[in-house]
């Protein structure tokens, strides 16, 4: 499954006025473009913007935005005011637009020629009063958006827009999102329920439910053939034990691993479907609880979720197209057990199969080994440790009056020894600003044991991403304490309660 779209990009908006005579805005439209020109030179955007003729009045303005807005390959808008553009004539479009948008505040030139400014270069080079004036309009008009201010030539600039065009990647994703749940979620868990209503209404994502035996019936008609063809993608891929290849004692579980594998691909190619679940109490038919099979759908870009969670498997979505083509990866994830010390705490995250290989930190082993639930048989499962590295752990929650996420800087670490008789893919990490404080404020927040672990893109960029959501993000990090986070826990619920209330 492709999730890094050619097609998809990000419409750059130059705002002028007709003031100015023609000369002028012909050295704007030239200028304008060559500010897309040199964002475009580097690969830290990571997707294409493409720039459009420079907008003078209110008509044509709305116009562009309402373009945007209907174009299936516009995933966000990039605005910048060459000169001064009265902002009154922007109300209309951007009342209209309907995309991620980002606030470009630039100019032309990066120095000033001191000896040379006459009021010609004056009234052309007036971005500082011209985006003042936009940014008055957006803020009266509550407009989300992520504003950005430096010149074009600077890579730090070019890259926090990279993080922005990434979080709209995933934000068009989210809207297109067919989500298919195997079954209900695991009974009696709280966290794993929501509103998927208010879920497709805020994110765009359709979450439906299928009976577990029409899986049943995809992998009952897997070809041959093209189980054969996954067989050998094992083999050339990982270290398969020698009990599961051909010739092994059970080397049959491996074919119906396969089996699984081409069926549910099947399934959800056929539906459309970029995200799934799957739960251990709800098999029907199936011999094994899906593992390997999970694990490597996830690798090529689907989100997943365990028991039924549908969010998680949601937010994993989301963040394999931010993180596409990039170093790193994102897996689901379960706070399992901690390291209380010798040394510095940690986290040992995994789950009963489901961790996605992108994450892991040399080629995996295929295994299999007995699972004390589920009551099928023996799944087969890649087994390895994590890459190394910084990232960030990231949970969905509903609150019932709204969804909240809860983020947490973290960093990957080595197991502090082998792990020899646990057979399942892993990740040990350190929590900021430690384990007590990271721990205390996930409670208190609410926070939920499935998360999607990720490595593949900055936070910014799932900061990004709640601004579009118009959803809560609370952040532990490395200045994180106890007693601030509960503060912006009651700030918060008091805001978006009342901000809720404002816009309904």
């Amino acid at each position: 499954m492709n999730i890094a779209d050619e097609n998809l990009e990000c419409w750059f908006l130059t705002g002028s006025q007709a003031l100015y005579g023609d000369a002028v805005l012909r050295q704007v439209d030239e200028q304008s473009r060559e500010i897309v020109a040199m964002l475009d030179a580097g690969p830290e955007i990571g997707v294409r913007l493409t720039w459009k003729p420079v907008l003078t009045g209110a008509s044509e303005i709305r116009r562009a935005c309402v373009e945007a807005s209907s174009s299936d390959s516009c995933i966000g808008v990039v605005a910048w005011m060459h000169t001064f553009s009265p902002a009154k004539a922007w109300i209309a479009g951007l009342d209209a637009l309907r995309k991620p948008l980002l606030h470009l505040h630039t100019q032309a030139h990066l120095s000033l020629p001191w000896d040379e400014i006459d009021m010609d270069f004056m009234n052309l080079n007036q971005s500082a009063h011209g985006d003042r004036e936009f940014g008055y309009i957006e803020t009266r008009m509550a407009l989300r958006r992520k504003t950005v201010a430096g010149h074009a030539s600077d890579r730090g600039v070019r890259e926090r827009i990279g993080s922005w065009a990434r979080a709209a990647a995933g934000w068009h994703a989210a809207q297109e999102m067919r989500l298919a749940r195997f079954g209900d979620n695991m009974r009696d868990v709280a966290v794993t329920e929501g509103d998927k209503v208010e879920a497709q209404i805020r994110f765009g994502v359709s979450v439906n439910t299928y009976g577990v035996n029409d899986l049943v019936a995809a992998v009952d008609d897997a070809p041959p053939a093209a189980v054969d063809e996954v067989v050998e993608q094992y083999e050339q891929s990982y270290a398969v034990a020698p009990e599961l290849t051909v010739g092994g004692a059970r080397h049959e579980s491996l074919r119906y691993a396969a089996r699984l594998e081409v069926g549910l691909r099947s399934f959800l190619t056929q539906g459309g479907f970029t995200a799934f679940t799957t739960n251990f109490e709800d098999l029907g038919g199936l011999r094994q609880l899906p593992g390997i099979a999970v694990q490597r759908l996830m690798a090529d870009g689907y989100g997943f979720g365990g028991e039924g969670d549908w969010k998680t498997a949601a937010l994993v979505r989301i963040l394999k197209v931010m993180g596409a083509n990039r170093p790193g990866g994102v897996s689901f994830m379960e706070d399992y057990t901690y390291h209380l010390g010798p040394g510095e705490p940690k986290i040992l995250g995994a789950h009963m199969l489901e961790v996605c290989p992108s994450i892991a930190a040399g080629r995996p082993s295929c295994e299999i080994h007995p699972l004390s639930i589920g009551n099928r048989e023996d799944p087969v499962r890649l087994v390895f440790d994590a890459q190394p590295g910084k990232g960030f752990v990231v949970g969905l929650l509903d609150l019932g009056d709204r969804f909240r996420l809860v983020a947490n800087d973290v960093e990957i670490v080595p197991p502090d020894a082998p792990l020899p008789r646990l057979p399942v893919a892993r990740a040990v990490w350190k929590p900021a600003p430690s384990l007590a404080t990271s721990a205390e404020s996930w409670l208190s927040a609410g926070g939920p044991h499935h998360t999607a672990l990720c490595t593949a893109v900055g936070i910014e960029s799932l900061e990004d991403l709640a601004v579009m959501a118009g959803v809560e993000l609370v952040r532990i990090d490395d200045s994180t304490t106890a007693r601030s986070f509960m503060r912006e826990l009651r700030w918060n619920q008091a805001y978006y309660r009342l901000a809720q209330g404002l816009a309904r």
